[in-house]
């Protein structure tokens, strides 16, 4: 059904995000030298279309949210159509402003810090996006945890979420499902409603503890693949993936799996890894649009988050794919 589809439909977070270098993370009531500050793209969805944008993807990309009307909202709208995608499910809100973001970046280590305005994000919903209007292959929403209508329950039990990939599904979109790190207390259970409409689902290890309520350790990835074989069983159709700073694993429903290494980044090559994750998924989304192998795509994935991490904003580092893959001749696999 989705052979002469073309393209990924983000929808969700769009995010303008303040990212600004600091000299260290200071405890609380203690004071922090900014060094520098920029603007640029935030937001799961967001990210990931301008990663795909700097990529030279060669398909279509949509995005899909809810931003103010507001000076924040018209950059991001004017940011989209400065690099050829497409805003016709862009909606404007009178009611917030847009979102977002103060992302602290430590200069010496790469970590970062967010603070967030959840703003016209609050207020995303199913009726702000029509698959039925789409000829998109894929459909990526994102973050789970970070959606405040969509992550509510119904009078059925079931996210709104959920309703939005069964909504594409039956529009032959295949859906992709991001989340984010958070404390929310229904985490599990916001997870469990929407992953039975999900056919790939890309989250870190923080993420897939949550789900399974069960601490998994980041450097384990045996113990990580069977994290993600665990999170397939829920109802997830075709993938898991979970990665981490030293790599990623995969399995599939059709009991294939991968384990994929990071690249071993030399001392101060990190910029910041602000949005280094949904770079991950940018290459991810790539390789299961292309149809590429798992270890492919995986290959590519850890490149992609590698390209991100050269720059402190999500998307300023990202190069072609040709570039990207380039980086694992220049950079070892980590053992």
């Amino acid at each position: 059904m989705t052979s002469s589809r073309s393209g990924i439909l983000a929808a969700g977070n769009f995010i303008v995000d303040y990212v600004k270098i600091v000299d260290h993370y200071p405890q609380q009531d203690m004071l922090a030298s900014i060094l520098s500050e920029s603007q640029a793209n935030g937001g799961g969805p967001y990210n990931v279309l301008k990663d795909l944008a700097a990529m030279q993807a060669g398909f279509p990309l949509a995005a899909c949210g809810l931003v103010g009307e507001d000076a924040n909202g018209r950059w991001i709208r004017s940011d989209c159509a400065a690099h050829g995608i497409d805003t016709t499910q862009l909606h404007s809100s009178s009611e917030r402003s847009t979102s977002y973001t103060d992302a602290m970046t430590v200069q010496s280590t790469g970590r970062r810090t967010f603070f967030h305005q959840r703003g016209a994000n609050a207020l995303f919903d199913v009726l702000h996006c029509d698959p039925f209007r789409s000829s998109a292959r894929i459909l990526h929403l994102g973050y789970l945890m970070l959606l405040d209508r969509m992550d509510s329950f119904d009078a059925t039990g079931r996210t709104y979420a959920s309703h939005l990939l069964e909504k594409a599904r039956e529009a032959g979109l295949i859906t992709s499902v991001d989340m984010v790190s958070t404390e929310n207390p229904q985490f599990r259970e916001i997870a469990l409603s929407a992953l039975p409409f999900t056919d790939h689902l890309i989250i870190n290890e923080i993420e897939a503890s949550r789900v399974l309520s069960r601490p998994l350790a980041a450097m384990d990835f045996p113990a990580l693949l069977a994290a993600a074989q665990e999170i397939l069983a829920f109802g997830v159709s075709t993938s898991v993936t979970i990665h981490v700073e030293h790599g990623a694993v995969s399995c599939q429903s059709d009991s294939t799996s991968h384990i994929q290494p990071s690249l071993n980044l030399p001392a101060g090559y990190s910029q910041g890894a602000t949005g280094a994750g949904d770079a991950f998924a940018a290459g991810l989304l790539y390789g299961i649009h292309e149809g590429l192998s798992l270890p492919e795509r995986l290959k590519l994935a850890v490149c992609t988050a590698a390209a991100s991490l050269s720059h402190p904003t999500p998307s300023g580092g990202m190069k072609t794919v040709t570039e990207c893959l380039a980086l694992a001749e220049t950079f070892e696999f980590r053992g």
